[in-house]
């Protein structure tokens, strides 16, 4: 009997690539070299310049009123960007998964667009439609309404960027998993927004905490875009990315990498609970990664 018809249990595994030992070494080391130069060892002088002079003055850097100010501003948009993303995502997740609709490669493509384009570039565009001498900008002048150099500028360069993350990572799982447990529950008398509680939520969670955590993280880190939209205004308007530039530029070293630990040390909480979720729920997380 040939393969072909083989049971899948009968059937021979593959055999793995027949590389040599010092092949598979030499790769190994390249990669184990690349991950050594280009990540780990700026990650550790990031820590070591941050407590080069000690404890006391790393704690101390942060006692600056502007330096206080950048932490909750960076805080401060990452929450209010991340839940809107994670709503808006799941809301365009459910409509291109689970219905067929004019414009629909259309939205897909619009999902994609912060991907595709500079960050910079971004925020030049929120400057040209909302700046004084932008389309909207005398409207907003004339109802006192601050956007560009304001907070509400530096979220929605945010939002921009950070949207994809959640988006992508659930429309594929949720168009794996189809339509048959909703309609089931439908059939059986369940309402829209129970269906979604009780059937939907619970099969994308995982994906969706995921795709929340990327996006946290961008979130935090992001600086091109905000970088255009936040006029550089210290203790208002400046995040912990652009501050760390200002502190560096004035060759405030300590405290430019003693902020810069902080956000790694974010970075890294990050990293460490995206990790987890792949280890814990690998089968579920791979299946949204299948397009």
């Amino acid at each position: 009997m040939s393969d072909a018809v083989l049971p899948a249990i009968e059937r021979p595994r593959a055999q793995p690539m027949g590389e040599s030992g010092l092949v598979k070494g030499l790769l190994i080391g390249t990669a184990l070299l690349f991950l050594t130069a280009f990540l780990f060892l700026p990650l550790i002088t990031v820590f070591l310049e941050g407590f080069r002079k000690g404890a006391d003055v790393f704690f101390d850097s942060f006692s600056d009123p502007d330096t206080m100010a950048a932490v909750k501003l960076t805080l401060l948009v990452a929450a209010i960007a991340v839940p809107f993303n994670a709503l808006v995502g799941i809301a365009a997740s459910w409509a291109i998964a689970k219905f067929n609709f004019a414009g629909k490669n259309l939205l897909l493509t619009l999902i994609d667009l912060p991907f595709s384009i500079s960050p910079v570039i971004s925020g030049l565009v929120y400057v040209l439609l909302f700046s004084a001498h932008g389309w909207l900008g005398p409207w907003l002048i004339a109802n006192d309404i601050e956007i560009i150099f304001a907070v509400p500028g530096i979220v929605l360069a945010t939002v921009f960027v950070t949207f994809p993350f959640v988006a992508r990572e659930l429309i594929p799982l949720m168009q794996s998993q189809g339509t048959s447990e909703e309609e089931a529950a439908l059939t059986l008398g369940a309402s829209g927004f129970h269906t979604f509680l009780r059937v939907t939520l619970p099969n994308i969670k995982w994906a969706l905490l995921y795709g929340v955590l990327l996006c946290n993280a961008r979130a935090m880190g992001e600086f091109g875009a905000v970088s255009v939209v936040s006029g550089h205004i210290r203790g208002l308007t400046n995040t912990m990315p652009l501050h760390i530039e200002i502190l560096y530029n004035e060759y405030n070293f300590v405290a430019a990498f003693a902020v810069a630990t902080l956000l790694a040390g974010l970075a890294l909480l990050t990293l460490v609970a995206k990790s987890f979720l792949e280890w814990r729920y690998a089968g579920e997380l791979a299946a949204s990664h299948r397009h």
